[in-house]
């Protein structure tokens, strides 16, 4: 799939990294992305959508409706100003279910066109594996199947080992699901039972979760955070099960639309839907006989710049990428965290699961400096637990956030609502990692050169630090009290040596 190349570079001198943006044109809404950063996990500059319907009467007409194509062609108007406003050096637009599947699918294409944006149609093969890649590229272990809800189509893509195994394709869009139930009770789950044998999917589940992308799924987890009274409002690896699947599709079908609305994160327009995305999504676990649904945030727009990238950059950690850019960014110096991480390694035997989470936390541990200095402490936490991360889950950010928390000088305790998040023992491990990166920032001034010439380490009794001998003049009365706290808390004894 090629990039469309929208103006022309800027300068080589430019020193901020280069602007690309893909505009979706879906069944239900259209929305304009624009990203800048890390090719391996770029930031989110600007999001916008308008919900133009597209594929609203399209299964009963064939046909994109005149308004809607109106409100579409105002929409691509708009986006396509905003990007040469924004000095985008590529954009890539494309199109899914509805300009796929409708008669005059044409005139919106040729309106694009002339607008200066030439339109991708993806096929439903493509549309697959674009959000698969876009699920891999933010959970890069997972291991079960993409369910990809659009306004024309469902997507299902089975994903393991960082690959695309099967994909498949069926006309079951949040649009054309009302046209079903119309047709008496059970009719959405036997159409689903069908579309699924017929495909070879049926059980195909079995053990494993669902990956949950689209707008309407995702408002149906909103949905349970709010009912649950969750208390972080991220929606990316949040887990529900089917018991609770079947629980919100009878919360929907009673909620009125003003109580849905009402849902922070639920849009006006998306509320309406939430009864068919919730009848679709149980019938579809039903018989896929998946265990549970983990949301994605990441879906076909991700999946598209995830697929351009060469192996190796897709081979790299995005919480660490994420995580190392947010800490050369907010930080003093960009080298501190990396070198701060291999510096208290010694100490801790981590599994490979909280190696990485301890080295996100050393990333970002510079990330409260510009605080006010009553207030790094929260910072610290604001930021793990509401950071725009990925691969990671509720418990990783929690983790995350004790450790800033408590190097930040927060202390040793608790804040809400990690305790809600994490296990009190794993929450005990961040804490001590917390005090040890305390130590080596006020070591060292969050320069390189003490930390590279001093070790840490400890023998079951004592917990060292060894100072070269030009450097014991740094081991003053605020180092000793926080070698002192670092091996209490790891119960241990202090000892210095050069």
């Amino acid at each position: 799939m090629a990039t469309l190349l929208f103006r022309k570079p800027r300068p080589e001198s430019a020193t901020s990294p280069p602007r690309a943006a893909i505009i979706d044109i879906g069944s239900n809404s259209i929305r304009l992305v624009v990203y800048q950063g890390p090719a391996r996990l770029p930031a989110t500059l600007f999001n916008e959508k308008v919900m133009a319907g597209l594929g609203r009467g399209l299964a009963e007409t064939g046909q994109l409706a005149p308004e809607a194509l109106e409100l579409a062609i105002e929409a691509l108007e708009r986006f396509a100003a905003l990007c040469r406003e924004m000095e985008v050096e590529s954009l890539r637009t494309v199109a899914t279910a509805a300009v796929r599947d409708a008669g005059n699918g044409q005139v919106l294409l040729d309106a694009a066109a002339r607008i200066g944006l030439p339109v991708e149609v993806l096929s439903g093969e493509q549309e697959a594996t674009a959000a698969g890649m876009g699920v891999l590229s933010a959970i890069p272990d997972a291991d079960g199947i993409v369910g990809d809800l659009g306004g024309g189509s469902l997507e299902l893509v089975r994903v393991k080992k960082g690959e695309i195994r099967d994909r498949v394709s069926f006309p079951l869009g949040v649009l054309r699901i009302a046209a079903l139930r119309a047709k008496g009770k059970g009719t959405i789950d036997r159409r689903v039972a069908k579309l699924v044998e017929q495909a070879g999917w049926s059980g195909k589940g079995k053990g494993l979760p669902l990956y949950l992308v689209g707008g309407s799924w995702r408002s149906l987890a909103r949905l349970d955070m709010n009912l649950r009274h969750y208390p972080l409002p991220i929606i990316q690896q949040y887990a529900m099960s089917p018991a609770t699947i079947g629980r919100l599709v009878r919360s929907v079908s009673h909620s009125g639309k003003g109580t849905l609305k009402a849902v922070p994160g639920i849009s006006s327009q998306r509320a309406p839907m939430l009864n068919d995305a919730a009848a679709l999504l149980a019938a579809l676990l039903r018989h896929l006989k998946s265990d549970r649904t983990i949301v994605s945030s990441f879906g076909l727009r991700e999946g598209l710049l995830y697929e351009a990238l060469d192996a190796e950059t897709r081979r790299q950690d995005p919480l660490i990428v994420a995580t190392r850019e947010e800490g050369r960014r907010l930080g003093r110096f960009p080298e501190h965290g990396d070198l701060l991480d291999r510096w208290i390694s010694p100490l801790f035997q981590d599994a490979p699961t909280m190696e990485r989470l301890r080295r996100a936390a050393c990333l970002l541990a510079d990330v409260g400096w510009h605080a006010n200095p009553e207030f790094r402490a929260e910072r610290g936490v604001e930021i793990a637990l509401h950071g725009n991360w990925v691969a990671v889950d509720g418990r990783g950010r929690a983790l995350i956030a004790q450790a800033l928390w408590t190097s930040l000088g927060g202390g040793t305790g608790t804040p809400e609502p990690l305790n809600v998040l994490a296990p009190a023992l794993d929450l005990k491990r961040a804490a001590q990692w917390g005090l040890a990166m305390r130590l080596g920032q006020r070591l060292s001034g969050g320069v390189a050169g003490p930390l590279e010439r001093s070790k840490l380490g400890e023998d079951g009794s004592a917990l060292t630090l060894h100072l070269a001998p030009g450097d014991i003049a740094l081991y003053g009365e605020a180092v000793q009290k926080r070698h002192a706290a670092l091996a209490a808390i790891c119960d241990r004894t202090p000892l210095l040596t050069s």
